[in-house]
């Protein structure tokens, strides 16, 4: 049984198995990498009003749970594909502070070569396929990606985030639609924070009173609404999507309840118009993600307040240290402008050469 100090709300989700396999040191560690994020945002923040940072910044300070629980239920044949706010789960598939902070920076030494920004973070080699600046174009990509999991006869899914703004594009229906239709293990989830870029969910959006998420009747998909802010709620709805993606090869819509603590981006100076100053404090304070999962493991005897602290200076430390590597990093060279555009060039294939990159004769 769940430990007796948890909340009683939280019990079914505590003992879900997927959530007793858990070890003390692996509930420490989810806690670790959602404070790692938090630091890593605050000191990039930091850079930006420096002006060492350009661009655009999206933040993801306030929903660090919903890239860490999720991501921590994956193996090795799943694969993640996101939007622009994009640093909380480059994080959590393991990309290190250095190279993503560099990014930041625009500096060569960055996950994408510093020509990518805070958007278009990208790591293959950990199945993690960005970081998309297209609102919502993201989601057919993650219809493509679970195609070739089917196609390759793996088991395995797909987890294409999104934003509660992007469910009205109309890519991401055409994604719904192909993703029921030809049964595809890819699991969307909706980071709900309630207010896309500034309009408010109710003057946005047309939807049930089950929430964005109950569109996927019309696509006869599977769908749940999570609240973000119990690691283990996520983990235990995730991970039902996740194993009817790998034994039935079928998609799901998942709507996960959130709240960003800052602006839609740095640039965002309405973000105490559209939404009340008393409103973000209430979620600071009573919705936080990481405190919730702080008091969690104190309750449950895994945690005290000092471990907390030494974790909190440890992932500060690492931050700063990033931002004194992404500093020191040279920018790209000029000469490297045209590089990393078409796969076909920078491999000097026939199509490269002629130029003929998607048509013939």
């Amino acid at each position: 049984m769940a430990s007796k100090s948890v909340p009683q709300s939280l019990v079914p989700f505590a003992d879900a198995p997927i959530n007793q396999s858990l070890t003390a040191a692996d509930k420490i560690d989810l806690l670790r990498q959602m404070v790692r994020i938090r630091r890593f945002e605050q000191v990039s923040l930091k850079h930006y009003h420096l002006g060492s940072i350009g661009g655009f910044l999206h933040l993801y300070i306030g929903q660090e749970s919903v890239a860490v629980g999720s991501i921590s239920l994956l193996g090795e044949n799943d694969h993640i594909i996101t939007a622009y706010r994009d640093h909380g789960h480059a994080l959590s598939v393991g990309m290190n502070m250095n190279e993503c902070m560099a990014e930041l920076f625009g500096k060569a030494t960055g996950c994408s070569k510093g020509k990518g920004g805070s958007m278009h973070y990208f790591a293959p080699d950990k199945n993690y396929w960005g970081g998309h600046g297209i609102v919502a174009g993201q989601t057919p990509l993650g219809a493509g990606l679970a195609f070739a999991i089917k196609y390759k006869g793996l088991k395995g899914c797909c987890l294409c985030y999104l934003g509660d703004g992007a469910v009205n594009q109309g890519a991401f229906h055409e994604a719904l639609n192909l993703a029921s239709l030809w049964s595809l293990p890819v699991v969307y989830i909706i980071e709900n924070n309630g207010y896309s870029m500034g309009t408010s969910q109710a003057r946005s959006s047309a939807f049930p009173k089950e929430g964005l998420a109950a569109r996927a009747e019309g696509y006869n998909m599977d769908w749940d609404v999570i609240d973000g802010v119990s690691l283990y709620e996520i983990r235990a709805g995730v991970q039902k999507a996740v194993e009817r993606a790998h034994e039935q090869c079928r998609p799901t819509l998942l709507e996960i309840d959130t709240y960003r603590h800052k602006g839609h981006s740095v640039a965002d100076a309405n973000a105490e118009k559209y939404r009340t100053k008393e409103e973000i404090q209430e979620y600071m304070n009573k919705h936080d993600p990481i405190e919730f999962w702080k008091s969690t493991l104190i309750d449950e005897g895994v945690l005290s307040e000092d471990d907390y602290k030494a974790i909190h200076k440890e992932a500060g430390a690492e931050a700063d240290a990033a931002a004194e590597f992404a500093i020191k990093s040279p920018f790209p060279d000029e000469s490297e402008i045209f590089d990393d555009v078409y796969w076909e060039v920078d491999n000097n294939t026939e199509a490269g050469r002629s130029g003929r990159h998607f048509f013939h004769g």
